[in-house]
């Protein structure tokens, strides 16, 4: 007697490859290009969880859904990570990016009363609705463009109160919208304008208010820095740093991205889970990233926005075993683009990763590098069904392609949440 087969939510058939890498840790080395390719491919789901994953004739055989999906023979891969992101603002700096293209400096710029300061006075004068208002329109762009997860930043608001309505602005988002949002808590994004003469005490206010109502009000699972000359130099991100993680706060770190301070030694020491940027980063750097298992953030599309020349190595901390993740820093001022795609593709043109690699660190160690390696970042039994369908024929045009959004159909959580033309 045939058993009859099991019957599940959603079945996705038609695929003409799946690409995915394996298991829950970090990849490194030259385990960041290992994925798994399988062509005429299936996956089984049921409520949020995938059940089955493999050849269509197999997948086919144990399981029969009400709901199918074809993938009409394209490339399916994982939800994409976005683990650097800056969502909250209000308002945008385009002349600021005129002037940089004339000549100006990211910190000439900042020094001059534009930079951060510039979207701080957008965030204070903004309601806390208006914030979400905004947050949800860019939440439905990076879903559309593949993004599933995005780790997102507060930082432009740099009082107590205002930094407060930012993560609640992210929580209160969060639940309205299929993207999963994981907070960030930057409040040591740089000095407001009311302590530019008294810095000192702003460090203070950080350590002895700020970070103690972050930490007893959960909302936010990591706290930020951003370390460089013109902002928190290595002593008082170290001490900010130690108090962030004494309260529970998890850490992440802006290090190295325009003058090599020492910051990768810094999150090392700390055991921070990620150190992000790394365009100015030393051996010594990736030799304690390495030690202390760090995960280096590399935001691509960074030094090409800024008129920056200098690039962060990834090809050498790869070469050295590190295990890298590729984020956008989708933000006003430095990186007005929320393309993992893209960022995938500038990863391929500027480390000289292959698109396997790309892949890799865009989902499997972006998800490690927020502690979620558990359930998200593959295409695995067990793990959330987070999938995306593009339009592509093969893994390899994953990063071949710049300018366009590959992406046809977006499932969260095993729910079809968009589809090309319009959410689900």
């Amino acid at each position: 007697m045939e058993l009859s087969a099991k019957k599940v939510d959603l079945l996705i058939t038609g695929i003409g490859e799946l690409a995915t890498a394996e298991g829950d840790a970090l990849a490194g080395g030259a385990a960041l290009g290992r994925v798994v390719r399988i062509s005429d491919a299936a996956i089984a789901i049921e409520g949020e969880r995938i059940v089955a994953v493999g050849a269509e004739a197999e997948v086919r055989a144990g399981f029969e859904a009400e709901v199918t999906l074809d993938a009409s023979g394209k490339l399916v891969i994982p939800g994409l990570i976005d683990a650097h992101t800056h969502p909250v603002f209000a308002g945008t700096r385009e002349d600021e990016f005129e002037m940089r293209l004339s000549g100006k400096s990211y910190v000439e710029i900042a020094a001059a009363g534009g930079g951060i300061a510039s979207s701080v006075r957008g965030v204070r004068e903004s309601s806390k609705d208006a914030l979400i208002a905004q947050l949800l329109v860019h939440l439905d762009r990076f879903l559309a463009l593949g993004s599933t997860t995005v780790e997102a930043k507060t930082g432009y608001g740099l009082t107590l109160k205002d930094e407060m309505k930012c993560l609640e602005a992210i929580r209160e988002a969060g639940e309205q919208h299929p993207v999963e949002l994981i907070p960030t808590f930057l409040g040591a994004h740089d000095y407001p304008q009311e302590f530019k003469d008294r810095k000192p005490d702003y460090v203070d206010l950080l350590i002895e208010e700020m970070l103690p109502a972050v930490a007893e009000s959960g909302l936010a699972e990591y706290a930020d820095i951003f370390t460089e000359s013109h902002v928190f130099g290595i002593q008082d991100s170290r001490r900010i740093m130690t108090r962030a993680s004494e309260l529970g706060l998890r850490l992440r770190l802006h290090v190295d991205q325009l003058t090599p301070l020492g910051g990768a030694e810094l999150a090392a020491e700390l055991g921070a889970d990620s150190a992000d940027h790394l365009e100015c980063i030393s051996e010594e750097g990736i030799a304690a990233l390495g030690e202390a298992g760090v995960v280096p953030m590399l935001c691509p599309l960074v030094p090409l926005f800024i008129g920056q020349k200098e690039e962060a190595p990834g090809r050498a901390m790869i070469d050295a075993g590190l295990a890298p993740a590729v984020a956008t820093d989708f933000n006003p001022g430095s990186c007005y683009v929320q393309s993992m795609p893209e960022a995938l593709s500038w990863a391929a043109l500027r480390y000289g990763m292959s698109a396997a690699e790309c892949l890799v660190a865009g989902t499997l160690n972006a998800a490690c590098s927020l502690r979620r390696g558990d359930y998200l970042g593959t295409l695995e039994v067990g793990k959330q069904a987070d999938v995306i369908i593009t339009d592509l024929p093969r893994l390899e045009h994953i990063t071949y392609e710049l300018g366009r959004s590959p992406v046809s159909v977006v499932i969260k959580r095993g729910r079809v949440v968009y589809e090309r033309g319009g959410a689900a």
